[in-house]
């Protein structure tokens, strides 16, 4: 939770929600970077098994849109999560998603 302290320093706001990215299916196209509205994602350095350089998430200022996982033709790289309010955390306790976020959309 450190980065959404960051992030709510950076930009006054708190995330709304973050992203995980599977590097391995990645294939680094960019679509994601260039259709993430807060820009909260970008390029790494390192390569993956393929060969590419991969997508990755700044660790804060994701709003959980989905736009990111919209655009992204490979299925299972991005998965987006959406911090859940406190009222909800209690009905999502069976969630298998970290605690304080809920599952949004998975390729």
């Amino acid at each position: 939770m450190a980065d959404t302290k960051i992030a709510e320093k950076t930009t006054g706001k708190r995330d709304r929600g973050w992203l995980k990215i599977d590097e391995q299916e990645c294939k680094g196209c960019g679509l994601c970077i260039e259709a993430c509205p807060p820009r909260a994602i970008g390029m790494s350095e390192s390569l993956n098994h393929y060969g590419y350089r991969t997508a990755l998430y700044a660790g804060a200022g994701c709003t959980g849109c989905g736009v990111c996982f919209t655009v992204c033709p490979e299925p299972g790289a991005i998965t987006v999560y959406q911090l859940a309010k406190a009222a909800a955390q209690g009905a999502r306790a069976a969630n298998s998603a970290p605690e304080g976020a809920a599952s949004c959309a998975s390729n």
